[in-house]
């Protein structure tokens, strides 16, 4: 029997296959299948430098001066490598699935294309080769969908012709081709006197972008008041007049109108209908000002997505499908349990064109077919996050089955001076507001500003009404989600992604800060802002155009990802121009000096371990790496120097050339494997001195031996002499040995010394034999004399010396 192979976004999915379909392996509907599991992407694209062929053409792409702008797509081989830690994975996949007939995409169905990727990406990389390809489409991983899927998979002709595939990977080499831009702005700082790295990217610069730009209108304000006669009737309704003059001072405003009864012109019934679905950024933005971080927002929601709480969280779509609406319609009532609402407020219970429509894929975003038993539920599985998520998303959703908003429009004029209208909103039915309100408790919020609960009333007086220029919004999550999503800069999932790493307290050089509900620019993104007017990178058209690529990439039509990809170069030359002209500016501003950068020198050749080329820092610890140092170390030996400390302190190291990560990024260098000197076989030899003492030969002996070293003419970096037993060992696993004290060690014999007074031969000898001696001229740490009685004996489990007073 032929066997299909399924392959999995994450292991919590797998689970839910296994559910629905029997089994990590099994039987179902007649076929036998198999299931395995990525955990997200396995593979990603090399470094820059490490997919080009040619050593000298490679060191353009790794370092980070402007001359080496911009790059040739063309001399990349856009290879990828296994994920640090993923490996195991990745093989575990090829174990799985390497001889199934057919094998299935049954990774997240994202708008992206990520999910395709991610499974593409790994079964190039691992020569899997069946006879058939599939894709399964599905809008969650409940057990119906994902058995309607397995039986209705679709047919895959060509991998690298898959659209998912094609669009998310134009996309991940478009980003890879802007860190570019992100070495343009950092150079840009680094001249100006900035030791700083400056992240640039399509949505990080949109944001950065758009929060500096509305920072500096809520910033350059300049309240502009007027004075205007207008009138006000008992129920506090006012009434004006579009053509009454305005006067900058009140003392200007003439005294010309008397009190008036009101005219009732007419009366209207209005109605709104429910706010639409939420979407991760939307939620985000509710709950940011409740205490819960964007980052925490994804994280649970995900955790609640995996357990069916709630929809799939990473959607493009703002409306839901009637299937999802009939989904979800038995559950209504023990939703509305769980979050508190009463179910007599739930009486439109037929699907509304405003948020139901027969296109669609995930669906907004909502609670899940899996009803928790009750808030508390919630907590005490996800959490504080997890109970206010269920709680917004709950009533949002159950908003759209309440009845519209209904309220009485009341118009009328003021009868001696029919010039000056008025207009009353009175709330007849509260509706989906009783329900679900999402401006509720929102300062900043626009509410309804002819809103009363009385209506028009009878008689007008007029007043001087005193205003000004409205003051521009300062921004806020909720504000820049709202901005973004107005100019379609991408999807409400990435929005918060990229928001969450902006604004991270946890990264160097974070963009953004969030001060309660208000975002200001941090260091690093008031730079960015400066530098960004007129590039490319800081349009917000970019993002739009890359998602309108995708699209045309995915369908096969326009230019190849290859053409679209070359006008990078000409973006990177441009900004290169206009950054420039720009960071002038800002020194001029900030009152900064521009500095050249100094290129940190580098050393090249063929490594022995793996025949390829590398380049590496020609210095660490303040040495210089002489030729032969260089050739020594390409040919993959030890070699030792003297380096110094950031204090100007000489030590010893030995080490040799090896890769390491850093910041998730691969680079070969000059790795330490030890301190101190080296014998003739190599061991490690201890240091001649620690702590400005001396050791003798013997004492070198005993370390070596692995014994300890006592003494008390030790002394700190204060100047403050001591006593303790030193050993040379390695502290730290993999650090190589050096001199480790341990002050909690027994001493054999009394210290030669205490509280500034040196002891006689004959005061040692007593305090060795247990005797008590008498002591004058101690000096306490706060520099008081006194005099003691001290004895040598155990206490606390060693020796140590015990003053008596008296």
């Amino acid at each position: 029997m032929m066997v299909v192979g399924i392959l999995t976004e994450k292991p919590s999915a797998a689970r839910h296959f296994a559910a629905a379909l029997g089994g990590m392996n099994g039987t179902y509907n007649g076929e036998q299948f198999v299931i395995a599991h990525a955990r997200g992407h396995l593979y990603e694209f090399a470094d820059p430098h490490r997919m080009v062929a040619d050593p000298d053409a490679a060191e353009k792409y790794r370092t980070w001066d402007l001359g080496n702008l911009p790059w040739d797509p063309q001399q990349l081989d856009w290879s990828l490598e296994v994920i640090k830690d993923a490996g195991p994975v990745a093989q575990d996949v090829k174990r799985t699935l390497g001889k199934c007939d057919e094998i299935v995409i049954a990774t997240d169905v994202d708008p992206t294309g990520e999910g395709g990727m991610i499974a593409v990406n790994a079964f190039l990389e691992l020569g899997l080769k069946p006879g058939k390809w599939s894709r399964m489409y599905f809008t969650d991983e409940a057990p119906a969908s994902l058995q309607k899927a397995f039986a209705s998979r679709k047919a895959i002709a060509s991998l690298l012709d898959f659209d998912e595939y094609k669009k998310a990977r134009y996309r991940s080499q478009f980003d890879l081709l802007s860190m570019q831009f992100t070495r343009i702005a950092t150079n840009m700082a680094r001249q100006s006197g900035q030791d700083t790295v400056l992240r640039q990217g399509r949505l990080k610069s949109a944001m950065v972008k758009l929060v500096g730009d509305q920072l500096k209108a809520y910033n350059d304000y300049v309240k502009k008041p007027f004075f205007q006669n207008r009138f006000r009737d008992e129920n506090d309704v006012m009434y004006t007049n579009p053509e009454e003059p305005r006067f900058d001072r009140k003392d200007q405003v003439p005294n010309q109108y008397g009190p008036s009864p009101v005219v009732l012109d007419g009366k209207a019934a209005k109605q709104t209908a429910p706010p639409k679905l939420l979407d991760l950024a939307a939620l985000s933005s509710l709950l940011v000002g409740k205490g819960i971080k964007a980052q925490l927002v994804l994280s649970t929601y995900q955790k609640m997505y995996e357990a069916q709480v709630v929809s799939y969280p990473r959607t493009e779509d703002k409306m839901i499908t009637p299937e999802q609406f009939n989904e979800l319609a038995p559950l209504v009532d023990r939703i509305a349990g769980v979050v508190g609402v009463d179910v007599k407020l739930l009486t439109h219970r037929q699907p509304r064109t405003t948020h139901v429509k027969p296109q669609g894929a995930h669906g907004a975003n909502r609670p899940g077919p899996k009803v928790p038993a009750s808030l508390d539920d919630v907590e005490q599985r996800f959490g504080k996050a997890g109970r206010l998520i269920y709680e917004t998303l709950g009533k949002n959703y159950l908003a759209m089955i309440a009845e519209d908003y209904v309220y009485e429009q009341q118009k009328g004029h003021v009868k001696d001076y029919p010039d000056f209208v008025g207009i009353a909103n009175v709330p007849l039915s509260a509706g989906w507001k009783a329900v679900f309100d999402p401006d509720a408790g929102d300062d900043t919020a626009e509410g309804d500003e002819n809103e009363s609960a009385k209506g028009l009333g009878t008689n007008a007086e007029p007043f001087v009404f005193e205003g000004a220029n409205k003051r521009p919004e300062h921004p806020s999550m909720k504000w820049l989600m709202k901005q973004l999503e107005k100019r379609d800069v991408g999807t409400g999932a990435t929005r918060t992604s990229t928001y969450s790493e902006v604004t991270s307290t946890k990264t160097k050089y974070p963009l953004l800060v969030e001060k309660g509900r208000k975002l200001t620019l941090a260091e690093a993104g008031d730079m960015s802002w400066r530098l960004l007017p007129g590039t490319w990178i800081g349009d917000l058209a970019l993002t739009e155009k890359v998602y309108a690529d995708m699209k045309e990439i995915a369908a096969g039509t326009g230019p190849s990802a290859e053409e679209r990809l070359a006008v990078v170069a000409d973006w990177v030359r441009e900004d290169i121009a206009t950054m420039q002209q720009n960071a002038a500016t800002m020194r001029s501003e900030l009152g900064l000096k521009e500095e050249a950068v100094t290129r940190k020198e580098r050393a090249q050749g063929t490594w022995a371990k793996t025949g390829k080329g590398v380049v590496f820092a020609r210095e660490w610890g303040g040495h210089r790496f002489t030729d032969d140092e260089v050739a020594r170390l390409l040919a993959g030996e030890t070699i030792e120097f003297s380096a110094k400390s950031t204090t100007g302190k000489a030590y010893e190291v030995f080490g040799e050339l090896g890769e390491s990560t850093f910041k998730g990024r691969k680079f070969v260098g000059f790795q330490k494997l030890g301190f101190g000197r080296r014998d003739a076989s190599g061991n490690a030899l201890p240091p001649e001195s620690w702590c400005h003492y001396t050791f003798t030969p013997e004492e070198i002996d005993l370390l070596m031996a692995g014994e300890g070293v006592e003494s008390s003419d030790f002394v700190s970096k204060k100047g403050n002499r001591f006593q303790c037993k030193v050993f040379f060992r390695e502290e730290k696993k993999g650090e190589g040995k050096k001199i480790v004290p341990d002050f909690e060690a027994s001493l054999d014999s009394p210290p030669k010394s205490w509280c500034g007074v040196a002891f006689t031969d004959d005061q040692l000898a007593a305090l060795a034999a247990g005797k008590t001696i008498k002591g004058t001229g101690f000096t306490s740490s706060k520099g008081k004399k006194f005099d003691a009685q001290l004895q040598w004996k155990d206490e606390g489990g060693k020796k140590k010396l015990v003053p008596s007073f008296g």
